[in-house]
């Protein structure tokens, strides 16, 4: 809930302050739009007060007897055998799964693949380059590169909370391979996801200290990311970061009094009730969700699959008359980002608009709530870190382009999941017999024979094997306390 608030915060009412209200929104708009804007902002934030306890309760009901684990890892520190456990056979998943995405860009830039680890060194390729308009295989090389981006945030994590010396080693070496590909890119929502889950863990659970030292050095580190963005911003209109950066070099005194671009949902708030007041605009009931919930059915399925944002770009002044051809197909040159609470207004108008937006964002709380509830299964804690960023990407518009690095991330830790599983189950298939002797000689079903006398309960990631059957069961972690052991702007992709 503070993300999304503080997502709300920062993209309105810090917008406002940040690009000088009353010398620029209060000359450019009518006062009524404004005062309609305020009241669109505040209708949000009620509604999104009212609904996250009611939908978190329903979306979660199996779940609330559980703990938050970051809460715990807060309190308690990082070095839970559970989850370290858990966290190095997501090293081995992900390392595999890089491995493939570095094999397939090989192939694809071939000579330029050491430009892939290292674009500082000339330039930045693009082994993941498509039109943008989807077609053939563009849909994979989508996947393929939001893929990236989820394993890269993943070896950042890993190297900031890992307690074993070799996994949050190679965790480094990885991040100096990987994070460059996005670090000098011209989009600064890929750096954000990749570099910020990993400050964050560093900073609030690595870190021992009091809460002043945390954000202390969390203040520094924003201070570097800051500049970084603003010279990003600065330099990637007229060049390449890379160029730019050879020739002009990085001055972060400099470079952090650079104005952001962007950071102004506010007016384009305000700017959607003009249009729709002096019916430039009106709301398309729902069009605009729904082409933001088939977006991930490939285009070459569908070929006249909805396109995102086309017609409000049209209404903003950005269309291009009868030149559609090429990468121009969309009929406009770029799309704009309406902002969460201005996408509602879009889809539903100035009432039910930003209640539906609210609702969506009740639903996202969730979601990220049962990660933290299930924060010692296997890669929930970098998944949980990496939503959370991806909260703040949101405010921009809530769509699938951007939560996609943690959709992808949810389908590989079901599959490494699998995997983990049916690896325990094969290793203890041999003592099955054994286990069923056990209990016939007393000890009841879900539990071991403990050699000093009692009874050892199964722990969640622990598998009980009834007739060389294998029947996997979540127990929750002991309560209270943790388990003892085990268990882009322009273009926008399509």
């Amino acid at each position: 809930m503070l993300a999304v608030l503080g997502t709300v915060a920062t993209w309105y009412v810090g917008d406002a302050f940040y690009n000088d209200y009353a010398h620029s929104y209060m000359v450019i708009f009518d006062p009524g739009v404004l005062q309609d804007a305020w009241w669109q902002v505040a209708l949000f934030v009620v509604v999104f007060l009212v609904t996250v306890p009611y939908v978190h309760q329903w979306f979660n009901a199996r779940h609330l007897h559980y703990q938050s684990g970051v809460l715990q890892l807060a309190r308690q520190g990082i070095s839970q055998p559970a989850l370290q456990k858990q966290l190095n056979i997501l090293f081995g998943g992900c390392v595999a799964i890089y491995a493939v995405l570095v094999v397939i860009a090989a192939i694809r830039i071939k000579g330029e693949i050491v430009y892939f680890f290292f674009p500082y060194l000339a330039y930045k390729p693009e082994p993941w380059g498509r039109e943008r308009i989807g077609s053939g295989i563009s849909a994979l090389l989508s996947f393929a590169e939001y893929i990236q981006m989820m394993v890269a945030t993943v070896f950042g994590v890993l190297a900031a909370v890992s307690t074993n010396r070799r996994t949050r080693i190679l965790s480094l070496i990885l991040c100096f391979l990987s994070w460059p590909y996005f670090l000098f890119d011209r989009t600064r929502n890929t750096i954000l996801a990749v570099v910020i889950p990993a400050m964050l863990s560093w900073a609030f659970l690595r870190i021992r200290g009091s809460l002043w030292k945390k954000i202390a050095v969390l203040a520094c580190l924003f201070i570097v990311v800051n500049g970084w963005m603003a010279f990003i911003i600065q330099n990637r209109s007229e060049a390449t970061i890379t160029g730019a950066l050879r020739e002009k070099g990085f001055n972060l005194k400099e470079e952090s009094e650079v104005h952001h671009q962007g950071l102004n949902m506010f007016e384009e708030l305000c700017w959607i009730t003009t249009l729709i007041n002096n019916g430039t605009y009106m709301p398309n009931w729902g069009e605009e969700y729904f082409a933001e919930l088939v977006n991930p059915v490939p285009r070459v399925l569908w070929h006249n699959k909805p396109l995102i944002g086309i017609d409000y770009a049209k209404a903003r002044g950005l269309g291009m008359g009868g030149n559609t051809s090429g990468n121009e197909e969309a009929g406009v040159y770029a799309t704009v980002s309406t902002g969460l609470i201005g996408q509602g207004v879009v889809n539903f108008g100035g009432i039910v608009g930003p209640a539906v937006a609210a609702l969506l964002m009740s639903f996202w709380v969730a979601v990220l709530a049962r990660q933290d509830l299930h924060i010692f299964k296997l890669g929930r804690l970098p998944l949980y870190a990496l939503g959370l960023i991806l909260t703040f990407n949101l405010g921009r518009d809530i769509t699938f382009i951007t939560i996609y690095p943690f959709v992808f991330g949810i389908a590989v830790l079901w599959w490494l999941n699998r995997r983990s599983l049916s690896g325990q189950s094969n290793a203890q298939a041999t003592t099955g017999q054994n286990e069923l002797s056990a209990g016939s000689a007393g000890h009841s079903p879900g539990q071991r024979p403990n050699p000093r006398g009692g009874r050892r309960f199964l722990q969640p990631h622990q598998v009980q094997i009834k007739r060389r059957k294998t029947v996997t069961r979540s127990f929750p972690p002991p309560s209270p306390g943790v388990p003892s052991g085990g268990a882009k702007d322009v273009p926008r992709p399509d």
